[in-house]
């Protein structure tokens, strides 16, 4: 028979029981490289360069570059692979994409002033991420760490006195007619008991208990894992810039965006020689049994969907002091976005007592076996309101010998996403643990271009985006929370493309073409270690996961 346990999200329901943590929301700032071939194939270091239909989302100050108009469209054609490697096992996946990287428009207007010669305007669509990523694998020897026990300490630290016993009974986890999840325990401690995967451990005198997961002693463990995301930030861009004296070229943009995400994820976990609750064939049904040996298989089961749209404004200067060089500064204001999430989790268990047992009254224990859901009928919902943080970006460009290209950028982007309801008060928690995980990042771009011909030309770049975790935080220095039924978390590490390409214009129409590298390394983690002072005193199962991305990229050109 299936249990239903049902979520009711609210702007008044506490951090823990919201569908998102700031591990959940931090990936949601995160920006790709893409763009048009030209701009991809030169690792993006257009800030100082302009004169790209790319630069109406990197520096709009580059609209001013522009002598004519231009209408152009990128297609861009990705094969990716994802390694998940652990103790003992290694698994890739391999998918492939298809995607209408960029389009857009530009419009230039002549004004026959010296001082100001034209004035262009420009509205473009580009992809600027896409969280598409695939991995599974498992965990032969799980040591002493079990999903069980992490809930069952979860559940217990929350009593403020600190004295490892919860500040919930046992009758505040079961779900029933009465239940009011506003004022009971967080549902991921919920949905555990009702798994049966933690289980009443000691009493204090005020009725408090200390739960208990199925590892104890002697017990062995193994876990399986299945993580599918998907989505994508898509940004149109309406961009104004003009040209003061050929010399001051300035840009002025407004982004709207959008976002959509989904991540479907499963842990489950196999436990021999576990400490079972359960009950006896022809026992009351609320009389169970603890400490009874056995052997637990559960799995837990999460889908999460985020969508949403923004609003940022981008401004940039570009100064040509001489006709070979050029220096470039862009300031992106953060994005304000209005969100919606829809999700559940639910756990399906297995409890088998050890064959030949008894109960103290004499009778057979029995198989506990079932599936607790966290809504039946219906998704959750929740609204709320996110803010990305500012970006800026300086770069140089010069000519050399009037057929060759060199162009530096760097850019920071910051850490202070600010999460807060949709009546504009601030989740002040969730913006606190962001600021503790995460750091400000850097990012570096180099690019070349060489003339071979009137016609032809050749293109390479490089990028890096340095790691968004402190390092003291990557190395497990830290309890990571988590909401709603989510406890599973990735830490990216730094991120590298290599590119090359090729441009080839006859008159007035342009082909481009790009190959662009996509490397980066990720920590993915089961959930949080338990961390005591600075030491770790629970280890929590972790997969390194390996994401490359080779792109070939196409993009078709008219000025006219």
């Amino acid at each position: 028979m299936k249990k239903s346990l049902f979520i009711a999200a609210a702007a008044a329901v506490p951090a823990i029981a919201m569908a998102q943590a700031g591990v959940d929301v931090a990936h949601l700032s995160e920006l790709g490289m893409r763009g048009t071939a030209r701009f991809m194939s030169m690792g993006g270091a257009f800030t100082a360069l302009g004169g790209d239909l790319s630069t109406l989302g990197q520096n709009p100050a580059g609209i001013g570059i522009y002598r004519s108009s231009e209408v152009g469209i990128t297609l861009d054609l990705n094969f990716q692979s994802f390694q998940a490697s652990a103790p003992s096992m290694t698994d890739t996946h391999n998918q492939t994409r298809f995607n209408v990287n960029n389009f857009g428009y530009i419009g230039t207007m002549k004004l026959y002033s010296e001082a100001t010669p034209t004035f262009s305007f420009g509205a473009s669509y580009s992809r600027i991420n896409s969280f598409d990523r695939v991995f599974k694998g498992n965990f032969n020897n799980l040591g002493g760490s079990s999903l069980s026990n992490y809930v069952a300490a979860f559940t217990n630290s929350l009593n403020p006195m600190g004295d490892g016993y919860s500040p919930y009974r046992d009758v505040d986890l079961i779900w029933g007619s009465n239940y009011n999840p506003y004022d009971n325990a967080p549902w991921m401690s919920v949905l555990a008991y009702n798994s049966l995967i933690i289980n009443n451990g000691q009493e204090n005198s005020n009725g408090q208990i200390s739960f208990q997961g199925l590892m104890g002693d002697g017990t062995t463990g193994s876990a399986n894992f299945d993580i599918r995301e998907k989505g994508h930030v898509d940004e149109y861009n309406i961009t104004f810039g003009g040209n003061i004296y050929n010399t001051l070229y300035w840009g002025l943009g407004f982004g709207i965006t959008d976002v959509d995400y989904t991540q479907w994820s499963y842990y489950g976990e196999r436990l021999s020689n576990a400490y079972l609750s359960v009950r006896t064939d022809e026992g009351p049904k609320d009389l169970y049994y603890k400490d009874v040996p056995g052997t637990a298989s559960y799995g837990l089961t999460n889908y999460l969907h985020s969508s949403g749209s923004g609003f940022n404004v981008k401004f940039g200067l570009i100064l040509k002091p001489i006709n070979e060089f050029r220096i470039g500064i862009a300031v992106h204001t953060p994005t304000w976005y209005s969100m919606t999430d829809t999700y559940w989790g639910a756990i399906d268990y297995n409890m088998l007592p050890d064959n030949g047992l008894l109960a103290p009254n004499g009778e057979h224990y029995k198989n506990e076996t079932d599936n607790v859901v966290a809504n039946d009928s219906y998704d959750n919902f929740h609204d709320y309101h996110l803010r990305t943080p500012w970006r800026i970006m300086v770069g140089a460009a010069g000519v050399i010998g009037g057929k060759a290209i060199i162009s530096a950028d760097y850019e920071y982007r910051g850490a202070n996403m600010q999460l807060s309801d949709v009546n504009n008060n601030e989740y002040v928690d969730v913006s606190d643990e962001i600021k503790t995980y995460y750091k400000g990042v850097n990012i570096f771009r180099v690019g070349a271009e060489y003339r071979v011909t009137p016609q032809l030309s050749l293109r390479a770049g490089y990028s890096y985006e340095s790691s968004p975790v402190k390092q003291w935080v990557a190395n497990d220095g830290e309890n990571i929370q988590f909401a709603g039924t989510i406890p599973s978390y990735s830490f990216n590490k730094a991120t590298q493309y290599i590119t090359a390409g090729l441009g080839y214009r006859v008159g007035s129409f342009a082909i481009d073409l790009a190959y662009v590298n996509k490397h980066r390394e990720s920590t993915w983690h089961a959930y949080s270690p338990i961390v005591a002072e600075g030491t770790v005193v629970m280890d929590s199962p972790q997969a390194t996961v390996k994401s490359n991305y080779n792109q070939l990229v196409l993009s078709l050109g008219y000025k006219f």
